[in-house]
């Protein structure tokens, strides 16, 4: 009761602290990340082994089998998991909750390295990519042209694009989608190696052996040591056709009489259809201590960068934009706020015929909110749609309890008391119900903080949003 008599007796110290909230709270909306998702924080992580040409049967013989021996002896792992596919190993590890996961990914690393001896000759290291929530694609950079193929905009995308995404800070970029990489096709002829009795694996092995990158040195003449270069690579791809393929006393066998040699592309894995166009397009993804709306913003704010860096005849454009789910929950929650705190205020105006009741009402709802985005911007959580269900749920509980506190006031006043006793009174008969009342509401999400994993990571923030609002 001492709270109640103390904001009485001070009516300046209370609009200080309420100018303090004001001021507190706008700076930590300003500062708050905003987010699509908490950070989820799921142990998990995914090892992609690549191998062209292997069926799922070798894939889960000569690599998978390897790797998930090696990874048993990596400390916290609940349980491994495993699929194989053509040209494609796909390992999962999930670990225990509470894992030290940088630790784990030092672990997992190391295992893959010894692994690497046992692998067919050919292998490349495979992908190890932690699973978060909070690093999901937030939009797609579509590339599009009416006179360009679709390799020439991979190689855009790849070659000038998605280097400028090292200079944005919170910005990752996958490999884009949708196109082929140039690459140099050489199609055998099978009538021809049978007139010449010659296998594929000759023809790759000459390949090899002379076309080769070879570090060339210095010679000296005089008294200078140039470089020397050497013409161990071709560079021209029209020379692959000289390349001898089989020498001896019998004709000599050239690329050219087995095979014709193209610039060209590798065999397109997939395809992307934008607005029932094949295009390309690059995956944007945020890092996990990014927020969604500052990544968006920034890349909007750069894509006359992007567009400049490309020939005029490639649009780029953002497409498939996710912060829209962010922003249009934010303004639900506002909307609502605002129509909570208006129509309460003007019920209490119609009903009671005091004004000043009515600002009390209006003001009340805002400043918890405020209180609420303080409270979770100290405890390092982000606005999501978690945390704004927890403030647009905990709106219309204000709602009550102002409206309650308002009208027992006047029903003191009516009692011809005066408006300081009014006042008291009303709220010390009104304060031990409500908080009843809150901590019957805050026990329903106490529960969320015995839980684990994922689970934990979704609701403990939308009960923090509940608690910090109500107390505010």
């Amino acid at each position: 009761m001492d709270i109640i008599r103390g904001a009485l007796r001070r009516p300046i110290s209370v609009l200080v602290i309420v100018l303090a909230i004001v001021l507190g709270g706008s700076a930590a909306l300003t500062r708050i990340p905003r987010d699509i998702f908490p950070n989820l924080d799921v142990p998990v992580i995914y090892i992609a082994q690549p191998y062209a040409g292997m069926d799922a049967g070798q894939m889960e013989g000569f690599l998978t089998y390897r790797y998930e021996i090696q990874f048993l002896y990596v400390s916290g792992i609940e349980h491994i998991e495993s699929k194989s596919v053509p040209g494609l190993a796909l390992i999962k590890l999930q670990f225990y909750p509470g894992t030290d996961m940088a630790n784990a990914m030092a672990e997992t690393i190391n295992q893959i390295q010894r692994a690497q001896r046992f692998m067919p000759k050919g292998s490349v290291p495979p992908f190890v990519i932690r699973f978060d929530a909070g690093s999901v694609p937030v939009g797609n950079l579509v590339f599009s042209s009416e006179t360009r193929s679709q390799t020439e905009l991979q190689d855009f995308a790849v070659n000038r694009i998605r280097p400028m995404f090292s200079s944005m800070p919170g910005i990752s970029a996958p490999p884009p989608f949708g196109g082929s990489e140039r690459s140099i096709v050489i199609h055998l002829d099978p009538e021809r190696l049978r007139a010449h009795n010659m296998s594929a694996t000759e023809v790759v092995d000459a390949l090899l052996n002379t076309n080769t990158m070879s570090p060339s040195g210095n010679a000296r003449i005089g008294t200078s040591m140039p470089i020397v270069s050497l013409n161990s690579m071709v560079s021209d791809i029209k020379e692959l056709g000289n390349v001898p393929v089989r020498l001896g006393t019998s004709p000599a066998v050239f690329m050219r009489d087995v095979a014709t040699v193209e610039d060209g592309a590798a065999i397109e894995p997939g395809y992307a259809l934008v607005n029932g166009r094949r295009t390309v397009y690059i995956p944007v993804a945020k890092r996990a201590e990014s927020s969604t709306l500052e990544v968006v913003n920034r890349l909007k704010e750069n894509l006359s960068r992007f567009q400049n860096a490309v020939p005029p005849d490639v649009k780029i454009a953002y497409e498939f934009d996710q912060s829209y789910f962010v922003t249009r929950s934010i303004h639900n929650l506002a909307v609502e706020g605002l129509l909570g705190a208006l129509l309460t205020g003007f019920m209490a105006l119609l009903f009671l015929q005091d004004w000043r009741s009515a600002l009390v009402v209006v003001i009340s709802i805002p400043l918890s909110i405020l209180v609420a985005i303080m409270g979770l911007w100290m405890t390092n959580q982000t606005i999501n749609l978690m945390t704004l269900g927890g403030l647009a749920l905990s709106v219309g509980i204000l709602v009550d309890e102002a409206t309650v506190v308002i009208e027992n006031i006047h029903t003191h006043q009516a009692r011809g008391k005066p408006t300081a006793r009014a006042v008291y009174d009303a709220t010390k008969e009104a304060l031990i119900p409500g908080l009843l009342a809150m901590l019957c509401i805050l026990a329903v999400f106490t529960p969320s903080f015995f839980m684990t994993g994922a689970t934990r990571a979704m609701f403990v923030p939308m009960a923090l949003s509940v608690g910090f609002a109500m107390i505010g």
